[in-house]
């Protein structure tokens, strides 16, 4: 275990859905004890039922706010949030999608107000949660209103590449129309500034996709890279960084440009993130820049049909506190996690 000041502020990790593999991911990544602090945003009632389904030990131990170093093997720290009702392992039951949206607030407030170094999130279910009435995009979106900043960037890391999204969850149809220039404007702003404050990088370089097949061919294939994206580019030719584009996505995703490049810029969500999937899945964090906070979280979704079996693999989430630890000021001098 490691004891330094940083110790003093923990990660917290929410489980998100809580008849997804979520719960059992953290009761696994304990199994072999934490050299670093970490508590989870959770039901303790749920964790111990888990556990038990998939014959784990698990000591939980209520986190009073003072500081650890790290938790021996099987021990899980918790700050208890209670379901709404009983929870069956994979089936979706929407009396508990406030539990889940109780979790995330109640761990990005504690990020707000210090009390832990950065927030981990596994996979939650939007669609459950919109069915119980609460309108829900998403954790990138909730993210950006809670934390009442009026602009955040998606971005997903694997060992290979970092792709950021000019736009996030939003329809095909409408993703023209909402690329602009002050949203893209807006947009590289934040990836440059979280680049170089928050992954090293002085003067990134970002590959900047097009939108439209072939990069427009010159207008021919549409005309968002000459309007939008070319005077946008232009824009911050005197900025510490370098832009290279607007490319076509077909072909910039190849390891003779990723090599040398910080960071690729894709313009919506099924062009860039396919590609990085395809490469690291499991493998792969999702970050949320802009926030006043760190924020990682797994890439996968909440695999409600192999929840309670064993299956569920930890590689992702254990990737997840990893570049936390790495983006978080707090916590330069902590390693990884075990295992």
């Amino acid at each position: 275990m490691v004891n330094t000041h940083a110790a003093q502020k923990p990660i917290i990790v929410t489980p998100g859905e809580p008849a997804g593999i979520g719960p059992e991911l953290c009761i696994q990544l304990v199994q072999a004890g934490l050299n670093m602090p970490i508590v989870f945003m959770a039901d303790a009632t749920l964790m111990a039922s888990r556990a038990k389904t998939l014959g784990l030990t698990l000591e939980i131990v209520e986190w009073d706010g003072e500081a650890f170093s790290g938790s021996p093997a099987g021990t899980l720290f918790i700050q208890h949030t209670p379901l709404n009702e009983p929870c069956i392992t994979g089936q979706l039951n929407p009396e508990n999608a406030q539990y889940v949206v109780n979790c995330l607030d109640n761990a990005i407030d504690g990020c707000l107000d210090g009390r832990f170094s950065a927030l981990v999130t596994a996979p939650l279910h939007k669609g459950v949660i919109n069915d119980a009435g609460i309108p829900f995009s998403g954790h990138t979106e909730h993210l950006q209103m809670r934390c009442k900043v009026n602009k955040v960037v998606m971005m997903l890391a694997s060992p290979k590449m970092k792709v950021a999204l000019a736009t996030t969850h939003l329809p095909l149809a409408d993703v023209a129309s909402s690329i602009t220039q002050t949203s893209l404007s807006e947009v590289i702003e934040i990836l440059i500034h979280d680049l170089q404050s928050k992954f090293g990088f002085q003067r990134p370089k970002i590959l900047v996709a097009g939108l439209n097949p072939h990069a427009g061919e010159g207008g021919h294939m549409g005309r968002e890279e000459i309007e939008v994206i070319e005077p946008v580019l232009a824009q911050f030719k005197q900025h510490n960084v370098e832009l290279i584009g607007p490319l076509p996505a077909d072909t910039l995703f190849n390891d003779k440009y990723l090599s040398a490049a910080d960071a690729v810029l894709a313009m919506y969500h099924d062009q860039g993130l396919p590609v990085l999937k395809y490469d690291g899945f499991g493998e792969s964090v999702n970050i949320t820049l802009g926030l006043p906070i760190v924020r990682t979280s797994v890439d996968h979704g909440t695999a409600l049909d192999i929840a309670g079996k064993g299956q569920a693999d930890i590689g992702s989430l254990k990737e997840a506190i990893n570049m936390a630890l790495q983006m978080s000021p707090l916590n330069t001098n902590l390693d990884h996690v075990n295992g």
